[in-house]
């Protein structure tokens, strides 16, 4: 086969696809994706960091790839597979090929792939760690490369996909009719956003919902934040999403236990929801194959509202977490909880990802409300 890549799963399959990305070895923990669009976007988004992305939508690459449409400065996933990848593709907005674009940014790109078969093996086996290589093709020597290589929950990923610097982020929505972000009016406040792996339309939202917004490092120290908030210069603190288990980021988790106690209004999407449940006492657990696409229905249950909502994550917090928090919002496919609101504390979370795109925007109103809670605080 031209271009081959030969895969070993950990569960002893061995296969072979068509290579379209990048060279090399490499391996990861293999999830898949059940979103209709907006591939580019979810390769891009740092929580796919150490993940191999399996796509149930049978055509890719139709639209290209374009540097708007970027979830960060680069991607951290391992690679994809794909059914069938389309190389010419057809879109006003296109300015290159899904197939360069993996190449440059270093990510395996794995066609002609029966994604049906892989999709119900992740439901049936769950997710599970892999190895991909378009220059070792025997099962033994897969085999033994994975055996010898980390798994993804000793990894800590958020060192690799966080900011090094701290930086204001300046930018609300893309529009469409001028192809280009909208510029904020006046912010009513400042936040910081600590970035365990931030996505960038999450913090467009956040602007345009009104607040200033300071993206800092993983490694921050707390003191910095504390006093910025005792000095009033911020009114709260945003914990962005990211990848890998949380129960790794110890240091993080102190941070974020340091905020807790000094009752700083806080706002936290996945990653930052698991670690604001973990700083309070209660650990995450694994879900079996996790929650990846944009059709995830959940239920708020101060409005009854059912949304669909885009989601990526592979860790839930327990049920008895309500012991400390009311839960806001239910995921209906598995009632695993997607949102809380704590009891004494000015915090509140959501597991699911309300920010603009990929997906619907029927959630995105809880930026309003975090800025809305924090000048009302």
């Amino acid at each position: 086969m031209e271009n081959r890549v030969s895969i070993y799963l950990e569960n002893g399959l061995f296969f072979e696809g068509e290579s379209f990305g990048a060279d090399g070895t490499s391996v990861g923990e293999i999830v898949f994706n059940t979103s209709l669009t907006g591939y580019q976007e979810i390769i891009s988004d740092p929580s796919y960091a150490g993940q191999f992305i399996t796509f149930t939508t049978s055509e890719i690459g139709n639209v290209g790839t374009n540097l708007q449409d970027m979830e960060s400065a680069k991607s951290f996933s391992k690679g994809i597979f794909v059914r069938s990848y389309n190389e010419r593709y057809s879109n006003f907005r296109g300015e290159q090929s899904l197939s360069k674009f993996l190449k440059e940014q270093g990510v395996m790109g794995i066609a002609e792939i029966d994604t049906r078969f892989i999709t119900k093996t992740l439901r049936k086996d769950g997710a599970m760690m892999m190895v991909a290589s378009t220059e070792f093709h025997t099962e033994d020597k897969l085999k033994a490369i994975l055996q010898n290589s980390p798994r993804i929950e000793d990894i800590n990923y958020i060192d690799e996909v966080s900011t090094k610097e701290s930086y204001i982020h300046q930018f609300g929505n893309y529009d469409i009719s001028k192809f280009d972000y909208k510029v904020p009016n006046k912010p009513k406040a400042k936040i910081i956003a600590v970035d365990f792996g931030v996505k960038r339309n999450i913090l467009n939202e956040l602007v345009t919902a009104g607040v200033e917004v300071e993206v800092v490092p993983n490694t921050i120290d707390v003191e910095y934040i504390l006093q910025k908030y005792s000095s009033g210069e911020i009114k709260g603190v945003f914990l962005s999403n990211g990848p890998g288990d949380p129960l790794v980021l110890t240091n993080e988790a102190e941070m974020i236990e340091k905020l807790v106690k000094a009752d700083i209004p806080m706002f936290g999407i996945c990653l930052g929801h698991q670690l604001l449940s973990i700083a309070n006492g209660y650990r995450t657990e694994k879900l079996k194959f996790g929650h990846h696409g944009g059709n995830h229905p959940v239920k708020n249950l101060k409005t009854g509202a059912v949304e669909i909502t885009s989601q990526n994550h592979n860790y839930s917090v327990p049920d008895n977490i309500v012991e400390i928090a009311d839960v806001t919002h239910k995921n209906l496919f598995d009632d695993t909880i997607e949102g809380l609101i704590y009891k004494d504390r000015p915090i509140f979370s959501v597991q699911h990802h309300p920010e603009a795109s990929p997906g619907p925007h029927e959630s995105n109103y809880i930026f309003t409300e975090f800025v809305k809670h924090i000048i009302e605080s």
